[in-house]
């Protein structure tokens, strides 16, 4: 029977460059956590200017398209990574270049409501498949650029990198150094 969220992952259960983001998602309800952090990410973004979203200000070099755009990359990524191990799969799986990604999706031509409903869509598809695991699951591994990893601590991974973006965001849009705030 599906459990609604795991416990925290140990740290031997992911590799150390993922640390801040697990120690961001201080939630013990991982899966509820990743439901409400969709609600704050769409209330924050919904309704963006598409100049404000293709703004760049030092020191930032991505725009705001392309954070998003590179969420739902690490979203697949990392969801992937999920099902493949909760599945049982031990094929191990390769790294990717968020940078290479980023470079080659040109997100700043697509419509930012567009980019938003497709974090939107696969945030859904990975809480669904979160809600539906299995205990046994959760706690499965394998290998992902060439670190161990559970699924469980892909699901944290997840949350605290879409929060660390969120703050970055947020600083941008508020006010703070590289701001946007003022073309608003």
């Amino acid at each position: 029977m599906p459990i609604a969220s795991p416990s925290r992952p140990e740290a031997t259960e992911y590799a150390t460059s993922y640390a801040n983001y697990i120690s961001l998602a201080t939630e013990d309800d991982v899966v509820t956590a990743l439901a409400s952090q969709l609600d704050e990410m769409l209330g924050l973004l919904r309704g963006l200017p598409e100049a404000i979203a293709d703004t760049r200000h030092a020191p930032y070099t991505w725009s705001v398209k392309q954070v998003v755009g590179h969420l739902t990359d690490a979203e697949r990524v990392f969801g992937h990574r999920a099902f493949r191990f909760a599945r049982n799969d031990p094929t191990p799986l390769p790294a990717f270049d968020e940078n290479v990604y980023v470079s080659q999706a040109s997100f700043d031509d697509s419509l930012f409501s567009d980019l938003l409903k497709e974090f939107e869509l696969v945030r859904q598809a990975n809480v669904l498949h979160f809600q539906q695991l299995p205990a046994a699951a959760w706690t499965r591994s394998g290998v992902a650029n060439g670190n161990r990893v559970s699924v469980r601590a892909l699901a944290y991974i997840l949350l605290g990198h879409t929060r660390h973006h969120l703050e970055i965001l947020r600083k941008r849009l508020a006010g703070g150094k590289g701001s946007i705030a003022k073309k608003i």
